[in-house]
């Protein structure tokens, strides 16, 4: 018998026993952070200046400085990871796990998949029984048999409750469409990080048969990051669904406005996007950024400088006016007297714990609001992790080996082997998204409809709009009579009054209890493993 964990654990364990010793066999993979520099002083105190790793040297060396500054862009072209540079810790995130040659998702990553035939939910004693079964699929794999990483196996709820977990998806976004928008505009879903593609056929499949008028004008488009992803999407839906688009591109390079009213869609994928390093000096409260170094050997550190990335200025800049606290005491952030005595004390950090930021999020909630101005966003993912590495908001870093998950303690660890996943503060994101999308639709460099490169101006007309084309730009171009009309003149991205909450945040339990089929998934004990199982999960809606 195997345990998923009611707290949502990404991998499944596939019969084997949680090895408390195994976090040591992480090192097979990971280079260590400063190893020359941590054996030459491995009788010294580490804490005494920490702006940097390395012991008792306040400033990076010549050789740190001299490195090449690189970003996940201009790493995609290499074959293996890079020596001699240095690099943001979000650039370094995503090269790990998205490198089109050696990262994580292109050569490790299998998404578990009971190959489109459902659990029979009802007729299972109870969740041990369903475990079970779930286990033997999970055989069905194979064992490892090489002492390397093993297959990176990992399962979705979309997976584990299809199809009754889409249609709850289903659901929610026809049950909004049917509201605003039928029959005057087509209903048209974006979806990210599509796995498998099995949520896209299971919400297809029910509006074909349920909502045969809706599925009609149905235009569903995936963007998808992996181009072997990419094509197994394409190969599973496009035979049955030919309403169905796959674009082969990362959502941080979309550059199509869609003008028309849209449902975007991302389950279980913002988990993977990179987060940066921050740290505070303690005695002013300045943040300093990460960079992770690699040097010639492949030997990882990390330093800190002054804040000069300007997503990471952006991020931080809209999180005071928010008025999220930074991640230290409240006594320590409200007084600078206190701060100053305690840097003094012998020992003393003076820069905080390590927080990473959602830098990758903001990127997100940007590209939807300049090229998705009219969507509605269904999100969900983690709230929170077991197992994270030491930080604020840290990730979890994990591999398999030897049919055995092995969590780690460290962020560098050897790129394309680690799964690196990070919890979301689902009520802090609520209110980064309302706030952007507040604020005017940035004009993108290049305007199409949709899909296509047919220009703006041709597009088709719609009843809903005031003007004889829905795209005018301005703020006329938000205000449909199927919006509010905004308060003294000021439009929203969304088309809602400024400061007026569009969107809610849900536990996993409240969306499902809202939108699911429950009865298909109950077992013959009253146990609802869809229900019981990943109670660390959220939605934004």
């Amino acid at each position: 018998m195997i345990s998923l964990g009611l707290t949502g654990s990404r991998c499944l364990r596939a019969g084997y026993p949680r090895n408390p010793a195994s976090r040591t066999l992480a090192a097979f993979f990971s280079t260590t952070p400063s190893t020359r520099a941590s054996k030459k002083h491995s009788n010294e105190p580490r804490d005494k200046w920490n702006y940097n790793t390395t012991p008792f040297e306040e400033n990076p060396s010549e050789d740190q400085l001299n490195y090449e500054l690189v970003d996940a862009n201009i790493l995609e072209k290499r074959t293996s990871p890079p020596v001699g540079v240095k690099m943001l810790a979000r650039d370094f995130i995503e090269d790990s796990l998205y490198n089109p040659n050696y990262g994580y998702f292109p050569k490790q990553a299998t998404i578990f998949n009971i190959e489109d035939t459902a659990f029979d939910f009802p007729s299972m004693r109870n969740s041990v029984e369903f475990q079970e079964e779930v286990a033997r699929k999970y055989a069905a794999y194979g064992a490892d048999k090489h002492d390397g990483p093993g297959r990176q196996l990992w399962h979705t709820p979309t997976e584990l409750f299809q199809p009754w977990y889409g249609q709850a998806i289903a659901k929610c976004l026809v049950s909004e469409y049917l509201l605003k928008y039928f029959p005057y505009e087509d209903f048209i879903i974006y979806e990210i990080g599509a796995g498998n593609g099995t949520l896209a056929m299971n919400i297809l499949d029910f509006l074909r048969d349920e909502y045969p008028d809706v599925y009609e004008r149905t235009r569903y488009n995936i963007i998808e990051i992996s181009g072997n992803l990419a094509n197994l999407q394409r190969k599973k839906l496009s035979h049955i669904h030919p309403n169905v688009k796959v674009t082969h591109k990362s959502i941080f390079h979309w550059k199509v406005r869609e003008p028309a009213p849209c449902f975007f869609v991302a389950m279980e994928v913002v988990d993977n996007f990179a987060h940066d390093v921050v740290r505070y000096d303690l005695r002013t409260l300045e943040p300093y950024q990460g960079l992770v170094t690699v040097d010639s050997s492949g030997e990882f550190d990390l330093i800190y400088s002054r804040v000069t990335d300007p997503l990471i200025a952006s991020f931080l800049d809209l999180r005071k006016r928010l008025g999220h606290p930074l991640p230290l005491p409240r006594l320590l952030e409200s007084s600078q007297t206190l701060r100053r005595a305690y840097t003094s004390l012998p020992f003393a950090p003076n820069l905080s714990a390590e927080e990473y930021i959602p830098t990758r999020m903001l990127s997100l909630l940007r590209t939807l609001r300049t090229y998705f101005p009219r969507h509605r966003l269904v999100l969900s993912d983690f709230s929170s992790l077991p197992d994270t590495i030491p930080g604020v908001n840290a990730p979890v870093v994990q591999t398999r080996l030897r049919n055995i998950t092995v969590p780690c303690t460290k962020l560098l660890v050897r790129q394309g082997y680690f799964d690196i996943f990070f919890p979301t503060n689902f009520e802090r994101l609520r209110d980064m998204y309302e706030c952007l999308l507040e604020q005017p639709s940035e004009s993108p460099p290049t305007f199409s409809d949709s899909l296509t490169d047919t220009p703006l101006t041709d597009a088709r007309i719609t009843p809903l709009a005031f003007h004889s084309s829905p795209l005018s730009l301005g703020n006329n171009f938000f205000t449909s009579h199927n919006r509010r009309t905004p308060k003294d003149g000021v439009a929203s991205a969304s088309g809602l009054p400024v400061g007026e909450r569009k969107s809610s945040v849900f536990t996993h339990t409240e969306f499902l209890e809202t939108y699911g089929e429950l009865d298909q998934t109950r077992l013959r004990n009253g146990e609802n493993p869809m229900l019981d199982f990943y109670k660390n999960v959220k939605f934004l809606f």
